[in-house]
């Protein structure tokens, strides 16, 4: 193991912020980083297989330990969220999962250089978990009381929960603009908090995925509804001010996007219409979540209740009223979104020589206990959300809730569906809705 001081040396120049990368590259002209790390050999100069990323593997890390730097005053033990941002991707160079790869690594090179067991274990655990809160937090319910269990179970402790927040942080500002937003931000931070108050013991004794009360504006929306017999709309902007570790020039907060509440007696066909309506005006998809809303006594009945985040491509938002009238036309067949998404998609110019590769659809297994999670990796493009909504409904499975995510040209979406019933599809039935969804969008 390295003396004591050694490391520290090493930990000193992790920290000392952007000059880190000037020092880091001397040390590599002399070919001194191989012989202290050998390890550092297989990712040297090694190009990135997503676009997203700006740099290559090494400099990302050298970046990655530069951001961290910055969340050096929010952990508990700096030194191990440094050396992990500098380990966090070591397992790109070796076959397989790189953060199964890299965990071996991390363990090895730990040791080497004189952490103690517990701190290797530390360290062990942030590589091998290191994309484990943001991929959770865009691409599952965390409202589901499953989703948050497993999240806990793998991080293990209060202290490493808390380096791995800050690792995930800065792993996504070097990676790219792309990978990181308020709106990822603020998901990461939910769920970081809901998995502290397990690890403390302060989750409810029943930490059950029962539905919440509807607010008074949901339960007025739900009753105007099945009132008029048609969607009723209601679009509210969602803003989070900057945080302590935001650079802003102002104290404005920030927008996350815009939730948009629709309130509708349930129907065959919503989800797509809903889809449709939101891609013809031009809006993305964060978040969806759809829920059966029973009206209180005086009103005999029940409408669906959609929650979506959306967020403009371009220019501002369109009027709550142009939204309802469109969706009333799409429900109603006068609109057809199909079309109007197919012109719009002939329009677009094509890059020569750019073959995507095919969409992947496939079955989370033990995801949920309340439903089947599957989910769809595709190129990102108009109407994708439209296409996949109008899939399930031909495989007719009730779809909970949606949790889009979208990296560079890359769409990673997971949607949590149930039978007629409600309840979880048998692993058959699942694997055939996979497969046929997978079918149609290839198609």
């Amino acid at each position: 193991p390295w003396p004591a001081e050694a490391r520290e040396q090493l930990v000193t120049l992790l920290g000392s912020g952007r000059p880190t990368v000037d020092v880091w590259e001397a040390l590599e002209a002399e070919g001194l980083i191989t012989q202290l790390l050998p390890d550092w050999e297989r990712v040297r100069c090694r190009p990135q297989r997503n676009a997203v990323h700006l740099w290559t593997v090494d400099r990302h890390l050298i970046e990655t330990a530069v951001r961290a730097s910055e969340f050096t005053r929010r952990v508990h033990r700096p030194d191990l969220l440094l050396v992990a941002a500098l380990l966090h991707d070591i397992g790109k160079g070796w076959p397989g999962d790189h953060s199964v790869a890299g965990e071996i690594i991390a363990k090895d090179v730990a040791a080497r250089i004189g952490f103690d067991r517990d701190d290797v274990a530390v360290l062990a655990t942030l590589v091998r978990h290191h994309l484990l809160l943001v991929e959770t937090a865009t691409r599952r319910d965390l409202e589901d009381p499953a989703t948050v269990r497993s999240v806990a179970e793998a991080v293990g402790s209060q202290g490493t929960l808390e380096l791995l927040h800050a690792l995930t942080e800065a792993d996504a500002l070097a990676t790219g603009p792309a990978a990181w937003s308020s709106w990822r931000a603020s998901l990461v931070a939910d769920l970081v908090k809901r998995v502290a108050a397990v690890l403390s013991g302060d989750a409810p004794d029943e930490f059950e995925a029962d539905a919440e009360a509807p607010t008074a504006e949901q339960e007025r929306l739900a009753i105007e509804a099945f009132r008029t017999g048609s969607p009723v709309l209601a679009l509210r902007a969602q803003t989070e001010p900057p945080g302590e570790n935001e650079e802003k020039s102002s104290g404005e907060p920030e927008p996350l996007g815009v939730e948009l509440l629709i309130a509708v007696p349930d129907r065959p066909g919503l989800l797509p219409a809903v889809a449709g309506v939101l891609a013809v005006h031009r809006l993305s998809v964060r978040t969806a979540e759809l829920r059966a809303l029973e009206l209180p006594d005086a009103v005999e009945g029940s409408v669906l209740l959609l929650n979506w985040r959306v967020a403009a491509e371009y220019g501002s938002l369109p009027q709550a009223a142009r939204l309802r009238a469109d969706l009333v036309r799409a429900l109603d067949g006068s609109l057809d979104i199909a079309s109007r998404l197919a012109e719009r998609d002939a329009a677009y110019p094509r890059r020569r020589g750019v073959v995507a590769p095919p969409p992947r659809v496939t079955v989370a297994p033990a995801a949920s206990r309340h439903a089947t999670v599957i989910e769809v990796r595709a190129q990102d493009a108009p109407g994708l959300l439209f296409r996949i909504g109008r899939a399930l409904e031909d495989a007719e499975v009730r779809v909970r809730s949606a949790h889009v995510s979208t990296l560079g040209a890359n769409a990673v979406d997971a949607f949590y569906v149930t039978g007629a019933k409600g309840a979880p599809l048998p692993g058959e039935e699942a694997a055939t809705v996979a497969r046929s969804l997978e079918e149609a969008l290839r198609g």
